[in-house]
């Protein structure tokens, strides 16, 4: 009898049991049979248990990593692709057959193919809501894209605004506004990033990386001043998409 050779996948993050991917592959290794798969969730409390994590688990194949260990999980890796060695940031690890670890990053891959077919002549300028690890991967689309941005952050510092200083001359100067912090998360869903909404129009795209709930504050308000809105699910499933390929290459 042939030994079928399994093959784990888990997500690396803090708080994660609402998590989009193991729901996402666990029903995609379901529905195109891959039976020998299997996908888990590694929450940690801190970075420096992955060490730990690492020993107990050698037959693990790959990884996407998730908030807040993005920049964090940097030091633990062998080696980095040359996009998440620019980008800064890694959601996805890949295990060799040598049993060294790689990371990559999807996420700047499942947000230009989201949000490219948005995208008008007049949108050129883009504000970055947070300075996270996936804000990372959404500059480095933007750069791709010939977008201009901005980041905003509770304190101003160099190429990046503070929250205050978002005024209607702003929203002037920048058609797409993304938010890239965890602000309105179910099951916080009340709260929203603090810029004046009101200054939104139809000219403008408001893109918020969280999908729960389908329907931020962020994305309600915009809507209601006649923005595009778009919320991170189809970025979620692209970046997905392409772990799974790079996990199998």
């Amino acid at each position: 009898m042939i030994e079928v050779l399994r093959k784990r996948f888990g997500l690396l993050g803090r708080n994660i049991s609402y998590s989009f991917s193991k729901g996402y592959f666990t029903e995609k290794f379901s529905n195109e049979h891959f039976e020998n798969c299997s996908y888990e969730n590694f929450d940690i409390p801190e970075i420096n248990y992955f060490t730990e994590l690492r020993k107990n688990n050698t037959d693990l194949n790959g990884l996407n990593v998730t908030i807040p260990y993005k920049q964090d999980i940097l030091p633990f890796l062998d080696k980095l692709s040359k996009n998440a060695s620019e980008i800064g940031a890694v959601n996805t690890i890949k295990f060799t057959k040598k049993g060294k670890l790689k990371g990559y990053n999807t996420d700047y891959y499942g947000f230009l193919k989201s949000l490219k077919p948005l995208l008008e002549t007049h949108h050129k300028k883009a504000l970055i809501l947070g300075t996270g690890g996936s804000s990372k991967g959404v500059a480095f689309a933007l750069d791709k894209l010939d977008i201009a941005y901005t980041f905003v952050s509770r304190e101003a510092k160099e190429n990046c605004i503070s929250y205050e200083l978002i005024n209607a001359t702003t929203f002037d100067n920048y058609q797409i506004i993304i938010n890239c912090s965890p602000v309105g998360t179910s099951p916080n869903v009340d709260a929203f990033p603090l810029i004046p909404y009101e200054y939104f129009t139809e000219k403008h795209i408001a893109y918020d990386l969280i999908y729960n709930p389908a329907e931020t504050a962020f994305l309600s308000k915009a809507k209601a001043q006649g923005a595009k809105i778009k919320n991170g699910m189809d970025m979620l499933i692209f970046q997905a998409e392409k772990a799974w390929k790079i996990w199998n290459k």
